[in-house]
């Protein structure tokens, strides 16, 4: 059976399932930079860093950000390494089914669901408080049961976040995933103009709020800078920590630049370039949107799902408050869209080696796009932003993101053991060193979420435990009892026909790039 459990595939085949798209060698590191910024920017830097500053690092969130980009960097060399060895099918499951196992590569696409689809949820949420808060602008004022989950997060009276059951359902964040699952089932793809101008929008938005933010600020705000200890991980030191696992969510993306590697043309100088640069502009613009954020509003205020929407009310200029908010909600919008994608595919692409129903790799006859998967996915993710509160959605997120990346680290370590003679085009530079330090700052990343999860529950606070130790054991049952029997590679059977995967124009317009 532990034979079986770690069944692999080889680079061979992996490489000759991909071999129906062509990829031209084009893009330069300014390319790559941009196409990382475009990814990486939408998400965390609108939902989550209100959160991580009110809840943990106060005005020191700023510090959590190099710490959440270290730990990137470090996984985004050994993703751009793996990317160049199986350029086309360049993604963490197919790493890990090639490297490590079946089992590991199950793992990973059950872990990507915490990083796709549960990350959806997560936007969902936080766009869903954009738009109440740009309908306030105009006296429109939607009910709080049609608006807040129905799982409910408040601080104690020592400030700790205690989560119970309440009596709403954000519908709104459920709208907006639907809405986005409805345009996926027809076909609709972004040009790469049209993505060009939302990308153009998202960093706009953030720069102008930069820009005007600093007129705002009031320097009695970052006293202190770093917030004394009040236990646990709340403020100080170890609160950096926990609000850089928090913030980890703002890099969700970044490594679809490194599987742009089979279309670099010179991939040994161009991918670090790519991924450091990318991760280096993204950086810089979340410590200045986080300066100006906690400089805007006393950081204890900031914990909402809207935090730049709150901060440019307080700037009292009506017109640039509206407009803040439609640029937020369109990015946010380009962001769902290309998060619920993602997780169709890579359910589509586990679909097609049997670890999961045929159902989520049935295309339909008309749109060509895997249906039935989409449809069921877009429910479960708008249940999802329904029910939950962003910060159990995004620590999921993070959690899933964290173990993800280490498991990538590991697949290099294992490949340039066991199959020194591969062909590298990139190889992450510092030998050993790398994958491990990425090890390493995954952990860090992981550490403080799993800790306060556990805390949470001895202290009477169960919920999250509760979550995530359903979710871990409905991934062990379907392997267990479908994906572990229906095998593809175990059966010696081809893939089924990936007719349904997207062409390469498609992929980079959604930021994915073949992303598996």
């Amino acid at each position: 059976m532990s034979g079986r459990l770690f069944i692999k595939k080889t680079v061979d085949q992996v490489q000759h399932e991909a071999t129906t798209h062509s990829l031209k060698r084009s893009l330069g590191p300014a390319n790559l930079v941009l196409f990382g910024v475009g990814c990486i920017i939408g998400a965390g830097i609108y939902v989550m860093t209100g959160n991580a500053a009110a809840t943990y690092a106060g005005p020191a969130v700023l510090l959590s950000f190099v710490v959440a980009g270290l730990a990137c960097a470090f996984a985004g060399l050994c993703y751009a390494e793996l990317a160049s060895t199986m350029p086309v099918a360049g993604s963490a499951y197919t790493y890990s089914y090639t490297s490590l196992g079946e089992v590991f590569a199950w793992t990973m696409g059950w872990l990507l669901v915490l990083e796709y689809g549960v990350a959806a949820a997560t936007v969902a949420v936080g766009w869903s408080g954009n738009v109440v808060s740009l309908l306030g602008n105009y006296d429109i004022v939607l009910p709080d049961w049609l608006t807040s989950p129905y799982i409910q997060a408040a601080p104690d009276a020592a400030g700790t976040l205690i989560f119970s059951a309440g009596h709403g359902l954000n519908l709104i964040a459920a709208a907006g995933i639907l809405t986005v699952t409805v345009l996926l089932v027809i076909g609709v793809a972004e040009s790469a103009k049209v993505n060009n101008v939302i990308v153009i929008v998202k960093v706009g938005v953030l720069l102008a709020f930069i820009v005007y933010g600093v007129a705002f600020i009031n320097v009695d705000n970052y006293d202190p800078f770093i917030p004394p200890n009040e236990g646990g991980f709340k403020y100080g030191v170890p609160g950096i920590f926990r609000a850089a696992s928090v913030i980890f969510f703002a890099y969700v993306g970044f490594e679809a630049v490194s599987t742009a590697a089979a279309e670099s043309k010179n991939p040994q100088r161009d991918m670090p370039i790519g991924i450091l640069g990318s991760l280096f502009v993204c950086t810089a613009i979340y410590m200045l949107v986080a300066a100006v954020l906690t400089g805007v509003v006393p950081f204890r205020e900031l914990g909402v799902p809207a935090p730049i929407a709150l901060a440019v009310d307080r700037m009292g200029i009506p017109w640039f408050a509206i407009m803040i908010k439609i640029g937020a909600i369109a990015g946010l919008t380009s962001v769902m869209l290309i998060l619920t994608y993602g997780q169709t595919r890579i359910f589509y692409s586990m679909a097609r080696d049997g670890l999961l129903p045929r159902a989520f790799a049935t295309v339909h006859h008309k749109f060509r796009t895997p249906w039935i998967g989409t449809i069921i996915l877009g429910i479960i993710i708008a249940i999802a932003a329904a029910l939950l509160p962003i910060s159990i959605l995004g620590d999921l997120v993070s959690l899933g993101t964290a173990v993800a990346f280490a498991i990538v680290c590991i697949s290099v370590m294992w490949l340039r053991r066991s199959r020194p003679d591969l062909k590298r085009p990139f190889t992450a530079p510092g030998g050993a060193l790398t994958p491990i330090l990425g090890i390493i700052f995954a952990g860090i990343m992981a550490a403080p979420l799993i800790w306060d999860i556990i805390d949470k529950a001895m202290s009477g606070d169960p919920i999250p435990a509760i979550i995530l130790s359903t979710y871990i054991l409905l991934g062990a049952l379907i392997y267990g009892f479908y994906g572990l029997s229906h095998s593809r590679l175990a059966q010696g059977l081809p893939i089924l026909d990936d007719s349904a995967l997207p062409s390469p124009m498609e992929a980079q317009a959604f930021g994915l790039n073949e992303k598996r």
